[in-house]
């Protein structure tokens, strides 16, 4: 399907954590370990927030392993919040409006997994959307219209109710027509200040997503690791598989849960559809 990465801490050069791992993003796209496909190579998305107003994206269909262009610009992004994604197409289009992030105003949202029967329920998920919201889709993505369900849920303003009541959205419609498993979700959502990482799917078995553990244990893990010892107790990075081989670094992020990194004390939350959601028009 896809692979996701998400930084939040202290400000960091992005090629720092695309490229310089042993098993970085970059890699991933071309040898991924736990994904469903080996090789993510259908577009690549940066989205990150900086100096200017909101975050900036940069969106690509060229494989993330031989794009030029963002391997010079990875070098000269310096950012304290960044998502970024490597896509396999799941049979929508190879074009630059499906690539990952997709935004909406300070908002960033990525998503691994896929939602089956999706162009037999389509159109009743695009009725879904608030009609304020319908010209902001110029992509073909499940992924996209998603992430519009949300935010006519009331994302901006509760961001896990929000993606709670569009999932069951989707499988209260699937299970009207017929349609099993609707849902396989792994997705990182920011506004630039908080990262919402969520894990869920129908069938109870979702993607793998990780999250690093507190930077005062990864610390006192590897005294040996120089790099590590420059963490800030802020930091936490995302990745829907680990982009090194350090014991003690990672740990999963529970099935059926979410994971809200912010300043101060984390928060892990569970996640939990509601049975029957309605959209807000239809």
């Amino acid at each position: 399907m896809c692979r996701w990465m998400a930084w939040s801490g202290q400000p960091v050069l992005v090629d720092e954590l695309l490229f310089k791992p042993a098993h970085g993003l970059i890699e991933q796209s071309l040898r991924s370990r736990m994904g469903v496909e080996t090789t993510n190579g259908d577009g690549f998305g940066l989205g990150w927030y900086g100096a200017g107003e909101g975050p900036a994206v940069y969106h690509s269909v060229t494989p993330a392993w031989s794009d030029a262009n963002l391997r010079e610009i990875a070098a000269h992004i310096e950012s304290s919040m960044f998502l970024a994604h490597v896509r396999a197409t799941t049979g929508t289009a190879v074009q630059q409006t499906n690539c990952h992030p997709f935004r909406h105003g300070r908002w960033l949202f990525v998503h691994n997994g896929v939602i089956n029967g999706y162009h037999e329920m389509r159109r009743d998920l695009m009725l879904g959307v608030d009609p304020s919201l319908f010209a902001e889709i110029a992509g073909s993505t499940d992924s996209e219209v998603l992430f519009h369900l949300a935010l006519t849920f009331g994302l901006e303003d509760d961001p896990i109710g929000a993606l709670e009541k569009a999932i069951g959205f989707v499988e209260d419609i699937a299970a009207r027509q017929g349609i099993p498993d609707a849902v396989q979700a792994s997705v990182g959502v920011t506004d630039g200040v908080r990262l919402w990482a969520i894990r869920y799917s129908t069938e109870r078995r979702s993607r793998t997503l990780f999250a690093s553990t507190d930077a005062a244990s990864i610390r006192r893990l590897h005294p040996e690791n120089p790099r590590l010892q420059t963490l800030d107790d802020e930091d936490r990075l995302v990745v829907s598989e680990p982009i090194a081989d350090l014991p003690g670094v990672w740990h999963e992020i529970p099935e059926a849960s979410a994971l809200v990194i912010q300043p101060g004390a984390d928060e892990p939350r569970p996640f939990a559809p509601p049975v029957g959601a309605t959209a807000i028009r239809t």
